[in-house]
C-alpha cells in the first residue's frame, strides 16, 4: 500500500491538503469521496526511506501513556490526540503519532499505522501490539512494552554513565599533555639547548614539545583521520562482526560485553513468547535487539536448529557470545514445562547481573586511568627534573 500526498476540494469549493494510504490512485480518489471531497491532485510519497528509531526513553513513555488512556476506555484515535498534544512532545514525534492517528481513522490497526513509519518503532514492538489486537489485551501489553523499554533504557544509561568518568580522565590526559609540551616545557628549552648532552626521556619530550609548537595542526588532522576512519569502518559489515566478536574475548570488557547482550536478549525473548509469538518468530526478532552483530550472524543456524524440533536450550549453547546461564535455566524450563516463567525470570537475572557487570567494571577503569594519568605526569616531571639535576651538576663541576 503505498502512501499519496493529496489535494482535494469540498461541495464549498475549500481546499485540503493531506496525506492518505491507498493501493493506487484510484482507491485513493474513493477514500476521499465517501470523506465528501473531490481529488484535485496526488503525488505518491516515497516513504521506503528508513527513519531513525525512537529512543528507549520515548517508546517508554508512549506505551506507558498508551496503557493508562486506553485502561480508562479512551479510544485509540483519542489517546493519540492526547499523546501527540504532550507538552514534552517533539516535534518530529508529534509528526509521527499525527500520522499514526490519520491511518487509524482510515480503518488501519495500529500495529500496522507503527510499521508504516519506517523504523520508527522497532520489529518487537510492532510484534507485541500486533499480538495484542489478536488478544484484545492492549493496555497489559502497553504497560509489558513501557516496563521493558524503561529497563533498557536505565540500561543504556548505566552504560553511558560507567564511560563518563573515563572519558573526563581521557580528557584531562590529553589536556595536561598539551599544556606542559606547547606551554612549560619551551620555558627550559633555552636552558637545556645549553647542555651537551639530555637523559633520553628529556629528548623524548622535547622532540613531542617542538612538533607540537610546529606541527599542532597535523596532531588535530590525526585524531579526526582516526575517528572518521573508524566510523568508516565500523559501517563495513565484516569488520564490525569482527570487530563485536573481538569485543567478547577480550579480558573483562568480554565478560560484560557478554552480560549485556545476554540481557538483552533474554528480556525480549522472554516478553515475545509470553505474549504467544511463535519460537522461531521469537527469536527471529530478538537476534536484532543484542546490538553485537557476531552473535546475530550465528542465529540463522539456531533457528533453523530450533524449527526442526530441537529443544531451544539446545540451540543458544551453540551461540558464542551468551552466557551459559541462560541456556541452563531455559533447560529447566523446557524439562518442567515451565518455559515462559522461567524466561522471564531469567531476563531479571541477567539484567541483574549486568547490573553488577557494569559497576564491577567502573571500579576496575578507574584506577586503571588514574594510573594512567600519573605515569604520564611522572614521566613528564622526571624527564624535566633529571635535565635540571644534570644542568646543576654541569655547573658544579665547574
Amino acid at each position: 500500500m503505498a502512501q499519496f500526498k493529496y489535494t482535494a476540494q469540498d461541495y464549498e469549493g475549500k481546499k485540503k491538503t493531506g496525506t492518505m494510504n491507498a493501493s493506487d490512485e484510484g482507491e485513493l480518489q474513493q477514500k476521499l469521496h465517501e470523506q465528501e471531497l473531490f481529488l484535485v491532485s496526488s503525488k505518491e510519497v516515497n516513504s521506503n526511506k528508513a527513519k531513525k528509531q525512537f529512543k528507549s526513553s520515548v517508546l517508554a513513555d508512549f506505551s506507558r501513556q498508551l496503557s493508562t488512556l486506553v485502561g480508562a476506555g479512551v479510544t485509540l484515535v483519542r489517546a493519540l490526540t492526547i499523546i501527540s498534544q504532550g507538552e514534552s512532545i517533539k516535534p518530529k514525534e508529534r509528526v509521527v503519532y499525527e500520522d499514526m492517528m490519520r491511518q487509524i481513522k482510515q480503518g488501519i490497526s495500529l500495529s500496522n499505522a507503527m510499521e508504516a513509519q519506517n523504523g520508527v518503532f522497532p520489529t518487537l514492538m510492532i510484534y507485541m501490539f500486533r499480538s495484542a489486537e489478536s488478544s484484545g489485551n492492549m493496555e497489559k501489553v502497553s504497560m509489558q512494552m513501557a516496563l521493558l523499554y524503561e529497563k533498557e533504557h536505565k540500561l543504556n544509561g548505566k552504560i553511558s554513565s560507567s564511560m563518563t568518568y573515563p572519558k573526563i580522565l581521557t580528557v584531562m590526559i590529553i589536556g595536561v599533555i598539551l599544556i606542559l609540551t606547547k606551554f612549560v616545557l619551551p620555558q627550559f628549552e633555552e636552558m637545556f639547548s645549553s647542555m651537551e648532552t639530555l637523559p633520553l626521556p628529556t629528548l623524548i619530550l622535547m622532540g613531542i614539545s617542538d612538533f607540537m609548537q610546529s606541527y599542532w595542526y597535523i596532531a588535530i588532522a590525526a585524531l579526526l583521520g582516526v575517528w572518521v576512519g573508524w566510523r568508516a569502518l565500523m559501517k563495513l559489515e565484516r569488520f564490525r562482526r569482527g570487530w563485536h566478536r573481538k569485543l567478547l574475548h577480550m579480558p573483562l570488557i568480554g565478560k560484560l560485553q557478554k552480560t549485556i547482550c545476554t540481557s538483552r536478549f533474554a528480556r525480549t525473548l522472554s516478553s515475545l513468547y509470553t505474549a504467544g509469538i511463535p519460537l522461531a518468530s521469537c527469536l527471529q526478532i530478538a537476534r536484532k535487539t543484542v546490538g553485537n552483530d557476531y552473535i546475530d550472524s550465528q542465529f540463522d543456524e539456531v533457528i533453523s536448529f530450533v524449527r526442526a524440533g530441537n529443544n531451544l536450550s539446545d540451540g543458544l549453547d551453540m551461540v558464542d557470545g551468551f552466557n551459559r546461564k541462560l541456556s541452563d535455566s531455559i533447560r529447566v524450563g523446557e524439562e518442567t514445562g515451565s518455559l515462559d516463567s522461567m524466561l522471564e525470570s531469567s531476563a531479571d537475572s541477567m539484567e541483574y547481573d549486568a547490573d553488577i557487570a557494569i559497576n564491577k567494571m567502573v571500579s576496575y577503569v578507574e584506577p586503571v586511568m588514574l594510573i594512567i594519568m600519573g605515569i604520564v605526569v611522572a614521566f613528564v616531571l622526571a624527564a624535566v627534573f633529571s635535565a635540571m639535576y644534570g644542568s646543576y651538576d654541569s655547573i658544579g663541576s665547574m
